[in-house]
């Protein structure tokens, strides 16, 4: 198969450095409460995989399936439409707690802001949220996506009325030239990876993904030994780690983030260790679309750093497999139909919990028949044609 497993692991710090109460559960109900407040909110399910989990043994696997939010079968818009709307907030001097939806949707606010343009890019997901973010505050949305994006994602984000292209670079390069874009044409650039001058709108994003933390937390019947997190710039994973890590301290479940291994830049800054920031480059061939970012978010790698314990550069082919057991459980099990991204997690345990040669990480990991485990299945089959590739004919789309 030529990809390997690999992992490093940090000793928990009694007292971290980074400070993670914008993260947390007061923040968090803020957030969920502005969700909630679009007409179509509804919280997505929490599956449990108690038969897979005991095949594996496993004491349990719980599954936030984010394929149910807002319609659009991906969590990315959780993070792209609480940055809008704080964005909007802020213009009009504003608590984004007094701007629910059906204000900012009123002619008079409409009135107030005037035409605005919001741009990014993305592998898919995120580049939807926004559109359809855009489109239901009746403002427009420009999005650029890297070579190789799938066709059925691009027309996804067009028909939310974005002005949406497939550009001839990585992803990373899509991300300059949509901050080109915006700073030559007084856009408003909505990304998750931050650098020095762009940090409030990558906060704000992750602070968006914590209604998924929160609504995950609450649906729980009972605590979680473990928390899988797949990561492309940081950004979720940094999210979700901030708010467990607030709401248990010391006593929170052992954090493990997961990567392509061509597209490991978290682990690669975990890896060396230096202070630095190390980077992906060119053009990261990985199936798992969403999570193909090169360069980490610096407030993301940030509480990374502090409160999570473990990091894995995860092969394609565990992707895969997480795909095909998500949709295909143990009898008794209720399936998950999962994308590429949203599986790498699922997927990334079923191989270490099945593969004796990966004994050494599941030791180093801690999972045995009394583990608890929380995922979050970020996306559907945004892809159905890649879906279908690899849950019905076994093979990855680069083999076509």
């Amino acid at each position: 198969m030529g990809e390997v497993f690999e992992v490093v692991s940090y000793e928990r710090n009694s007292q971290p450095k980074t400070d993670i109460t914008f993260l947390g559960q007061q923040e968090a109900k803020k957030v969920e409460g502005f969700h909630a407040s679009f007409p179509m909110y509804k919280k997505t399910p929490l599956a449990e995989f108690k038969n897979t989990a005991e095949t594996f043994g496993l004491g349990n696997i719980y599954v936030k399936d984010e394929s149910y939010r807002f319609g659009l079968n991906a969590f990315k818009v959780l993070g792209g439409s609480y940055a809008i709307g704080r964005y909007l907030a802020q213009k009009l001097g504003m608590d984004i707690a007094d701007l629910p939806f059906e204000k900012m949707v009123s002619p008079e606010v409409h009135q107030q802001l005037g035409e605005i343009t919001f741009v990014t890019a993305t592998d898919g997901n995120h580049g939807r949220g926004v559109a359809w973010t855009a489109n239901q505050l009746k403002q427009h949305s420009v999005v650029y996506m890297p070579k190789g994006s799938a066709t059925e994602r691009l027309q996804n984000i067009r028909a939310e009325g974005a002005d949406a292209s497939i550009v001839d670079t990585n992803y990373d390069g899509a991300v300059r030239l949509a901050n080109q874009q915006a700073e030559t044409k007084g856009w408003v650039m909505v990304q998750d990876t931050a650098w020095e001058g762009y940090e409030d709108i990558p906060t704000w994003i992750m602070q968006g993904y914590g209604t998924m933390a929160l609504e995950a937390h609450q649906q729980l019947p009972e605590k979680p030994t473990h928390i899988f997190l797949q990561a492309g710039v940081g950004s979720m994973a940094g999210a979700v780690t901030g708010y467990f890590s607030s709401v248990y301290g010391e006593d929170r479940p052992i954090i493990t983030i997961v990567e392509p291994t061509k597209a490991d830049c978290i682990f690669r800054t975990a890896k060396a260790n230096d202070g630095k920031i190390h980077f992906v480059t060119g053009d990261m061939n990985t199936i798992m679309a969403g999570l193909a970012c090169g360069e980490p978010c610096t407030i993301g790698w940030d509480v990374l750093r502090d409160y999570a314990d473990h990091f894995i550069s995860c092969p394609d082919y565990a992707a895969a497999k997480g795909m095909r057991i998500m949709g295909n459980p143990t009898i008794g099990d209720e399936r998950v139909i999962s994308g590429e991204s949203g599986a790498a997690t699922f997927g990334c345990v079923a191989e270490i919990m099945s593969n004796p040669e990966l004994a050494p990480i599941k030791e180093k990991l801690g999972l045995d028949q009394n583990s608890k485990i929380l995922l979050f299945s970020t996306e559907g089959d945004t892809d159905k044609e890649n879906y279908q590739a690899v849950v019905w004919d076994g093979r990855y789309p680069s083999e076509k």
